[in-house]
């Protein structure tokens, strides 16, 4: 009995350390980013916001994201030029940026099917790359939009907009706002509700130091799955929250999430005093990146042009090591950053 006892005490030792052995590392570091990556051999000439299908509820009710969104696998996320809405790395913690920036030969592919046609046909921001130092070509129903569509994509002249967009982890706040101050650089902020609210001393700071801080939704909810009286919950309800933290009212500038949009909405947003924001240079900052903070500083200076309106996803850890530099590069390039409410678009 004695020999039994002992033997089954060895055999539940060895299971024991065999698990130990065999198990994940609890040091260990999960990177999280879109369930299908874009794919990386295409051409680089054109770069563009396509959407993948995503099951998002139209939001109801409160226009409060959840406290601790659920982590859903995600798509890929979007670049493109001219104003626009994408909005963070989501390879860390918080809400991720379903919008997949894909590369592609040259010619734009079409948005998601959806079935809505007219003016309110789901759109999906993009733009095709030049060479070095050209302004790139935008989507062609921009030449459809109407005076009552304000919107920006490109400014003028030896001018850049950086446009930062905060609809996922809110980075390293600290780092980015000191490579701003050190360079005396202004940028553009869209930060999502829930993440003002998340860290509202962040937005004030903000704002002491001259920056501008724009709207991007309560949510950040593909607003083509939106009603009329939804899309301006969500803006109405942002201008209340910026007053309320800041006790200033907030600059007339908007983004949509995803830079997901439709010409109905387009007027809509217009129609409450505002101007949508696209943009002229994004990157694929949603996932880590393979050389580390040198592709986001390649990405900017191989597509710097006159009035270039920069997105960069303030959740990646590369593009705030790389900021100090790029703000130097540009600037050793002859361009000054400015101010959307600064901006002289295209004649």
């Amino acid at each position: 009995m004695k020999k039994t006892s002992c033997v089954l005490i060895f055999a539940a030792l060895a299971v024991m350390l065999a698990a130990c052995n065999g198990g994940p590392s609890a040091g260990g570091t999960v990177a999280e980013g879109p369930a299908n990556p874009p794919p990386s051999n295409h051409d680089a000439s054109s770069v563009e916001a396509a959407v993948p299908p995503q099951p998002i509820t139209p939001v109801t009710g409160s226009m409060e994201a959840p406290k601790e969104p659920a982590a859903t696998p995600q798509p890929k996320e979007t670049a493109a030029s001219t104003p626009s809405s994408a909005t963070g790395s989501v390879y860390s913690s918080g809400p991720k940026n379903p919008i997949a920036a894909v590369v592609n030969d040259g010619k734009p592919k079409e948005p998601p099917k959806s079935t809505a046609t007219g003016d309110r046909k789901a759109l999906s921001w993009y733009y095709m790359k030049k060479p070095k130092g050209q302004v790139p070509n935008f989507p062609p129903e921009t030449k459809n939009f109407s005076s009552d569509m304000k919107a920006l994509w490109v400014g003028t002249g030896k001018k850049v907009y950086l446009t930062i967009d905060t609809g996922g982890p809110m980075g390293d706040t600290d780092t980015l706002v000191k490579a701003l101050r050190d360079n005396h650089a202004k940028a553009n902020f869209f930060i999502a509700g829930y993440n003002v609210k998340k860290d509202p001393d962040f937005v004030r700071t903000l704002v002491a130091d001259g920056h501008l801080v724009a709207n991007h939704t309560m949510t950040h909810t593909d607003m083509n799955l939106q009603t009329d009286d939804q899309i301006r919950k969500e803006i109405q309800d942002y201008e209340k929250l910026y007053k309320d933290v800041t006790g200033k009212d907030i600059e007339p500038y908007f983004r949509f999430p995803y830079g997901r949009y439709n010409t109905h909405i387009l007027k809509l947003v217009s129609d409450m005093g505002y101007t949508s924001v696209f943009w002229s240079t994004a990157m694929v900052d949603w996932e880590p990146r393979k050389n580390g903070a040198e592709d986001p500083y390649n990405d900017i200076m191989n597509n710097l042009h006159d009035g270039n309106i920069i997105l960069m996803h303030q959740g990646s850890p590369e593009n705030i090591v790389a900021l100090d530099r790029i703000i130097k590069a540009v600037r050793k390039a002859g361009y000054e950053f400015a101010l959307m409410s600064d901006i002289e678009p295209p004649k």
